[in-house]
């Protein structure tokens, strides 16, 4: 078995635990934002949308780019130097405790400039309170990423993924349920985060994963920090270019409009599910290639796994996309329809998203942090500019076509460079015959002017349209031997006989 299948395999396993993971984290995620838009007031809702918005921001600040920067370095050292590993870990964890601490000082006393911006004084309390859990989400994101480093994904899993948000739902359920005011939403949030971080730190201390006592190392935390910066920079760009919608529909039509936005937007980002799964183990891994050049079991290993990260999210896609008003009613309600069209130019975008591939990781993999920066930033000033112009004019449909048109950008230009650099594509034969596959179906359902009143109507006519797709993904043998490769190891996982399963892929290969 070649290199590029072992970690492939490797690859797929951890993409579906961590897969498993955030399904329970979107899950919760979902029913808390559900318990919040119906129990509150669309006003209010728009009011937790701002407010996490600009915490998200702080974040990545106070990470310093660490939780994007750690799973790379902390593989890169444990195959060169494993000695310098835990002095790594610890600069690490220091200058986060440090900066998160001064960062939420910051929030707290401009908490009110803030308010003014977006002329709604609920953001100054809602604002006091959430800072709070700044300190205690950074360093379990940092923690988290250092468990990444070691190639391992249960921490992601366990902490990140189902103690977080399975806490914060029972609390706004119960706050729901006793009737509290809505300031009690951010005091949960707090809570939730302290109790996930007190948590995540008890485990890892008795698993032995970390090191008794703090080793300083101001030559490893400089590296560390001029790589990382970038990426912080990178990452604040990327929250702008995902978040300047509902902040400039928040200063320019209220927090109502930011409320209604908001049903739209965390739908559509539920595409890029399978992708952001794979991009948590595939760092460490394709590090451990590239450290070795071995550049070509690495771009075989991308255009694999793009491959089979587009098959698992296109019919969740076609879903969004083909039927956005029962989608939208589903999980927010009759009275965020109107924003059925900003679902569908959302899916869109974040579908490009996915169809290129790891592209940014693989950036980050052979340490060119410095151009994802560059292409972010001109990403993200398109992305504010096309807000201006056409929010006023156009509302949340205009936020909506800003946020795709910077997604495209900066996909299209992260793939040149992949390109350019290490002549890394996603554009495998048979990948380029799934896709053509997939659209020219999805044009012929869209050509029939389907409608539906019910989700229980549109998964039924979903469910032809997957199985016609796979059937004819099959019979244009779009299948390679390493898909094959992967079904044996989901055979050895599950403990069942698919023979008649290997059989139908083996006659298509």
């Amino acid at each position: 078995m070649s290199e590029a299948s072992q970690a492939l395999q490797k690859i797929a396993r951890g993409t579906g635990i961590v897969f498993a993971g955030t399904v329970i984290s979107m899950f919760f995620g979902f029913l808390s934002r559900a318990v919040i838009a119906r129990y509150f007031s669309t006003a209010e809702y728009g009011v937790f949308n701002l407010v996490l918005t600009v915490l998200n921001i702080a974040l990545v600040i106070a990470t310093l780019g660490f939780q994007n920067a750690l799973p790379r370095e902390v593989a890169f050292y444990r195959e060169r130097e494993p000695s310098r590993v835990w002095d790594l870990v610890s600069t690490a964890l220091v200058i986060v405790a440090v900066n998160s601490v001064i960062w939420t000082a910051v929030l707290f006393a401009f908490s009110g400039s803030i308010s003014r911006l977006f002329g709604d004084e609920r953001l100054v309390r809602a604002l006091r309170i959430v800072v709070f859990a700044l300190p205690f989400w950074a360093l379990t994101g940092v923690i988290i990423s250092v468990s990444r480093g070691f190639g391992r994904v249960r921490e992601q899993v366990y902490f990140q993924n189902i103690v977080y948000p399975t806490l914060f739902m029972a609390f706004v359920v119960i706050g729901a349920f006793l009737g509290l005011p809505f300031a009690f939403v951010f005091g949960a949030y707090v809570v939730a985060q302290a109790l996930t971080l007190l948590a995540l730190t008890f485990d890892v201390w008795k698993k032995g994963i970390f090191k008794p006592g703090i080793s300083l190392n101001s030559k490893l935390g400089k590296e560390l920090v001029r790589f990382s910066i970038p990426l912080m920079l990178t990452g604040i760009a990327g929250f702008v270019m995902t978040w300047t919608d509902t902040l400039m529909l928040g200063y320019y039509l209220g927090s109502e409009v930011v409320g209604l936005y908001n049903a739209a937007a965390p739908i559509a980002r539920l595409l890029p599910i399978f992708l952001n799964s794979a991009g948590l183990i595939f760092p460490p891994l394709a590090t451990v290639l590239y450290a070795h050049g071995k550049v070509e079991e690495l771009k075989r290993v991308y255009q694999i796994l793009t491959k089979w990260i587009f098959l698992a999210t296109f019919p969740l896609f076609a879903l969004i996309f083909l039927f956005p008003e029962v989608t939208i009613s589903f999980f927010f309600g009759a009275k965020y329809l109107s924003a059925a069209p900003v679902l569908q130019i959302l899916a869109l975008g974040f579908m490009f998203h996915t169809f290129l591939g790891l592209n940014g990781w693989s950036l980050i993999v052979i340490r060119d942090s410095n151009f994802i920066m560059y292409s972010t930033l001109i990403s993200a000033g398109i992305n504010v500019v096309l807000n201006v112009l056409l929010i006023p004019h156009y509302g949340i449909e205009g936020a909506a076509v800003a946020t795709t048109v910077s997604y495209f950008v900066t996909n299209v230009l992260n793939s040149l460079r992949l390109y350019r650099k290490i002549r890394i594509h996603p554009f495998g034969r048979s990948y380029v015959k799934s896709l053509i596959i997939g659209f020219v179906l999805l044009g012929l359902v869209l050509g029939l002017h389907l409608r539906v009143s019910s989700i229980w109507y549109a998964v039924p006519i979903l469910v032809v349209f997957v199985g016609a797709y796979l059937l004819l993904v099959l019979l244009s043998r779009s299948i390679d031997e390493e898909d094959v490769e992967l079904l044996l190891v989901i055979e050895k996982k599950l403990g069942v006989d698919l023979k008649v399963v290997k059989k139908i892929v083996e006659r298509f290969v």
